[in-house]
Formats: structure tokens, C-alpha cells, sequence
């Protein structure tokens, strides 16, 4: 049963997609600074995106980019950052939500356990019913403004899927003006959230199959938290 866990806390691999084996550069005519400073390269790994990291760089054992264009692999960094950053904010759900913490907004919790984060939807389905439809707009809203933002209009003449402007995953939300000027701190930055993102994506994986393999909170697991959950005391139980 600790399996799931460890595997949760592996290192994430060092990068997404393969390097091309094309000799041949290849470089585009978009303007860097409508890239932030990025200059598609053929040649170069991932056609120079950020992400590769020691001690595995170019690392794609799978060769999902061998012979992908630039709008393969504009689609392909837009997925990986997409979900790496859903799945940064279902780690800190998770933990927060769970035993000891217990915080959780939407409903009290102070008196019981209402147990592992798996199974917190049953209660909130109950105590706020209103919470999925307010959901359900809010991720359309925000899946909406991606798309406007990025995205080409379907059946376009070009038939790319992302503008040929668009910087995969840059939609333009910085509301502490972290964002650097330059390609190389630019470059540094989304390398660090690359990487954060896929131990999340690793971590939150390995989090849902611990919980759903014994049912219990992931700090119980680690012995870190008291096991108080009674699974009868849900509004649905299996």
C-alpha cells in the first residue's frame, strides 16, 4: 500500500517531447518578442521550447515529437502545461482539505473527519448543491478565454489548431507581474513550472490511487495524522 505513495514523490522526468533527428534547421518567421523572446528552431530540441533539465535532458523515451511540426509541438506544450498546472492546485486541494489541516470552505468540518479528499464531492453535493453549476461555468469561462485567446477558429484555412503568435500556455494572466522581459529568465521561470508541474501530475496520480486503494487521507498513510474517518458517516456510501 506505501507503493502508490512513493511513486507519488518520484522525480518528474526532465522534459516531454523528443529531440528531432532532422539535420536541417528550420527556424520561422515569427517575431521573438510576440514569443516572449522564443524563436522556433527546428534543430534544436523541441524546437528550442524550455523544459529539458539535467540530469535527463531531451528526455522522451517514447519519441512523441521525432517528427512532429511546430504546431505538434506547440500542441503538445500547451497539454503538459495545461494539466501540470490543474494538477498543482489538486495537490494543494488535496493536502489542504485532508487531515490534519481539515480546511475546507464550502462546509464545517470542524466537529468530524469527513475523510479522504476522493470522496469529498459526496459531501459537498449535499451541503452546497448549487457548487457543480457555479463549477461548470467557472472552468467553461475559463476553457472559453483560453480558447479566444489561443486558439485558431475551426475549419481555418491554415488548419492549425494554435495562432502562430501564441506562446503555448501564455494567456496572458499575471496579476503580480512575476513575468521577466527577457528570453533567458523567461526561459528559466517556465522550466521551473514545467517541472513543478509534472511532479504534481506524478503526485496527485499517485495521491488518488493510495486513497482509493485503502481509503484513507494521505497524511494517515504516512502516519502523520490520526485515522478518525468513519466511511458510514457520508451522505453516499459504497
Amino acid at each position: 500500500m506505501k507503493f502508490c505513495l512513493t511513486a507519488a514523490f518520484l522525480p518528474a522526468a526532465a522534459a516531454f517531447v523528443a529531440q528531432s533527428g532532422k539535420p536541417s534547421t528550420i527556424t520561422t518567421s515569427l517575431k521573438a518578442s510576440d514569443l516572449n523572446g522564443w524563436v522556433p528552431d527546428e534543430s534544436k530540441f523541441a524546437w528550442g521550447l524550455p523544459g529539458s533539465l539535467d540530469p535527463a535532458e531531451d528526455f522522451d523515451p517514447l519519441g512523441f515529437a521525432e517528427n512532429a511540426d511546430l504546431t505538434q509541438i506547440k500542441g503538445y506544450r500547451e497539454a503538459e502545461t495545461t494539466h501540470g498546472r490543474v494538477a498543482m492546485l489538486a495537490v494543494i486541494g488535496f493536502l489542504v482539505t485532508e487531515a490534519p489541516v481539515s480546511f475546507h470552505p464550502l462546509f464545517d468540518t470542524a466537529g468530524r473527519d469527513i475523510g479522504p479528499a476522493i470522496r469529498h464531492l459526496d459531501e459537498v453535493r449535499v451541503s452546497s448543491p448549487f457548487f457543480f453549476e457555479v463549477l461548470a461555468l467557472v472552468i467553461g469561462g475559463a476553457e472559453l478565454t483560453r480558447s479566444l485567446i489561443g486558439w485558431e477558429t475551426p475549419g481555418n484555412d491554415s488548419n492549425r489548431a494554435l495562432k502562430e503568435d501564441y506562446y503555448p500556455g501564455d494567456i496572458g494572466f499575471d496579476p503580480l507581474g512575476l513575468k521577466p522581459d527577457s528570453f533567458e529568465e523567461f526561459s528559466e521561470m517556465s522550466t521551473k513550472e514545467l517541472q513543478h508541474g509534472r511532479l504534481a501530475m506524478l503526485g496527485i496520480a499517485g495521491i488518488v490511487a493510495q486513497e482509493f486503494l485503502n481509503g484513507k487521507e494521505i497524511f494517515v498513510n504516512f502516519g502523520l495524522a490520526p485515522d478518525t474517518f468513519d466511511p458510514s458517516a457520508l451522505p453516499v456510501t459504497f
